[in-house]
């Protein structure tokens, strides 16, 4: 049975190398095509746009490994049922369920390991790809990738209101840092010229203090120096992209906290955020579902109506998941649901499918 079971999955291993290379290759090619006037245009290096086009793969393969799960799904069983093997296995008394796990089995670590890709190398290699498009093949400068005016954070019952942020030397110029008290009332105003910003906090310099109690000034103070501890990161001074499908889940968490914090509704941000959970076992649902199908072609099934049907039910499913993710985006659906909604879809209809088999 092991023989058995490293035969299949070697076989399945092999076309599914082949599906995503091919879907990764097709998808480069249109994208080059797309953006080589542009990258002429702006008198692009080689290198740099080989190294741009290296760092999308990534994110390219997480996008089309549903897909090419499915469709690989499809090609294995359908071309063990053409030669009989399949028959030959169900005839020494192997089920169907033996016969699968091995691909069940190889979808599911797919799935875990899209994950892990989504939260550790997708992101990382999206702002690698974003700093070449736009530092070394726009020749735009650095500082743009930072909002540099009129910047606003909230935490906790502190808020703090800047005119302008400096990347090169990392400092806030022109800070007003409101400090509230439990009725969320005004104890104090801090104004400085200059922020610093440190390890753990932010060194303000020219500082001046306005202790404010029964509803007027209690008093002024003036100080040179004064260490803030306030959580303003560097990221957080990050401008965030309009499409965050490169962000990982636990960036998304945390801009979700800092919504509510501020009073802002995140549900948009939620749906997203689990999403990127879901999605990654988008290929074990594309297994599950692939399997009754190529059984129940049989030896029937050949190479063309396999990519035709892997690609008909993969379209099918990003349509339905875009559908319903838009619902808890706007919040007629809760986010969780949004987000987990065609899984269950497609894995009820496979486990109907499944049911239907003639074994």
């Amino acid at each position: 049975m092991r023989l058995l079971s490293n035969y299949i999955a070697a076989s399945y291993l092999r076309v599914l190398g082949l599906c995503i290379s091919a879907f990764v290759v097709i998808y480069l090619i249109i994208d080059f095509l797309e953006k080589i006037r542009r990258l002429t245009t702006a008198h692009a290096e080689i290198k740099y746009i080989f190294l741009f086009f290296l760092c999308k793969v990534p994110g390219i393969i997480t996008q089309v490994i549903p897909l090419a799960v499915l469709m690989a799904t499809l090609l294995t069983l359908g071309g063990l049922s053409r030669t009989s093997e399949i028959n030959a296995m169900r005839s020494c008394g192997i089920s169907l369920t033996r016969i699968t796990l091995p691909i069940i089995t190889i979808a599911f670590f797919t799935s875990l390991l899209t994950l892990f890709s989504n939260e550790v190398v997708t992101p990382s290699s999206y702002a690698q790809m974003q700093y070449i498009q736009q530092v070394l093949i726009e020749k735009k400068n650095p500082n743009t990738f930072f909002r540099q005016q009129n910047i606003w954070f909230r935490e906790e019952n502190s808020i703090l209101q800047a005119k302008l942020f400096d990347p090169g030397t990392r400092t806030l110029k022109g800070i007003t840092l409101w400090q509230m008290g439990n009725s969320m009332q005004p104890v104090r105003r801090i104004d400085a010229a200059l922020g610093l910003f440190g390890e753990k906090n932010w060194l303000l310099k020219d500082v001046v203090v306005r202790t404010f109690a029964n509803g007027g000034v209690a008093r002024t103070e003036k100080i040179k120096e004064l260490p803030v501890p306030i959580g303003l990161k560097m990221d957080d001074l990050k401008v965030l992209e309009k499409s965050t499908d490169n962000i990982g889940i636990l960036a998304l968490k945390s801009y979700c906290e800092k919504l509510r914090q501020g009073g802002y509704d995140p549900t948009r941000y939620l749906a997203q955020m689990h999403s990127r959970i879901s999605l990654p076992f988008a290929s074990l649902i594309m297994a599950f579902l692939g399997i009754p199908f190529a059984l129940r072609g049989g030896r029937s099934s050949g190479i063309a109506l396999g990519i035709a049907l892997s690609l008909a039910i993969g379209f099918g499913y990003f349509i339905i998941n875009s559908m319903v993710l838009s619902l808890g985006q706007a919040g007629v659906l809760s986010p969780l649901i949004s987000a987990w909604a065609a899984n269950f879809i497609f894995a009820a209809f496979g486990v109907w499918l499944a049911m239907t088999v003639n074994r």
